[in-house]
């Protein structure tokens, strides 16, 4: 059983989410504000939350930012936002998944359980380091350097490094890359791939003048040697 924090304004929302993950085993805690959800994971400890984004108070935006201040825990944004460039924003600002009002709630639950297992203590026991070329990758510190220089990357920007520094050898489809790093159904955003790889492409160029990550047109993208 897992303890969830669920911040959202709409009584019959918040109360609708609170009996379904009820009646799947985990106990929830009822937040109303932005406000109240921060005073909620300051005073306990929750393993997941779930937040809107139009909260009176502190907005879902800044209530995501200081939980991942405070606490390590995987957040789902829950919002009637649909637009590829919030979620993309939301994801990059550190939230584990977003789901889009309204929803089903057998979907809900599932991802719940997805980012429950994500964040268990037997799934951080496997840490590993990978070698490519000039790039060093730890997964125990989720940190990719190159030349010595730990880059900046983001979840999503790390999990995209990971699966190519794993196979250095292989071609990943756009597909292939959102199913890695997203854990979730790829719906054809292409642009959320293309905008992440062109940050990280960014972000190594900063130390090296090495172009570490080659398209394959028509195909997708793989390690440059």
């Amino acid at each position: 059983m897992a303890k969830i924090l669920i911040v959202e304004d709409d009584n019959d929302i918040n109360a609708l989410v609170k009996e379904t993950l009820s009646s799947a085993g985990h106990e929830c805690i009822q937040a109303y504000s932005g406000t109240e959800g921060l005073l909620y994971t300051k005073s306990e400890d929750f393993s997941l939350a779930i937040l809107d984004l139009m909260l009176p108070g502190i907005n879902g935006e800044e209530l995501l930012k200081e939980i991942k201040k405070i606490k390590p825990i995987p957040v789902i944004i829950m919002s009637a936002k649909d637009s590829i460039d919030t979620k993309i924003e939301l994801l990059d600002s550190g939230a584990e998944d977003y789901i889009t009002k309204p929803f089903d709630l057998k979907e809900l639950t599932a991802r719940v359980s997805v980012q429950l297992r994500r964040f268990s203590p037997e799934s951080s026991l496997i840490q590993e380091k990978l070698i490519f070329e000039e790039l060093s990758l730890d997964t125990a510190s989720m940190t990719v350097s190159v030349n010595d220089n730990t880059l900046d990357l983001t979840k999503h920007e790390f999990k995209i490094m990971e699966l190519l520094i794993k196979n250095p050898d292989k071609v990943f489809s756009k597909q292939a890359i959102y199913d890695y790093a997203w854990e979730d159904y790829y719906i054809g955003e292409d642009k959320t791939i293309n905008v992440h790889i062109s940050n990280i492409r960014k972000k190594l160029k900063s130390y090296s003048d090495k172009e570490y990550i080659e398209t394959v047109w028509g195909i997708g993208f793989k390690l440059k040697k």
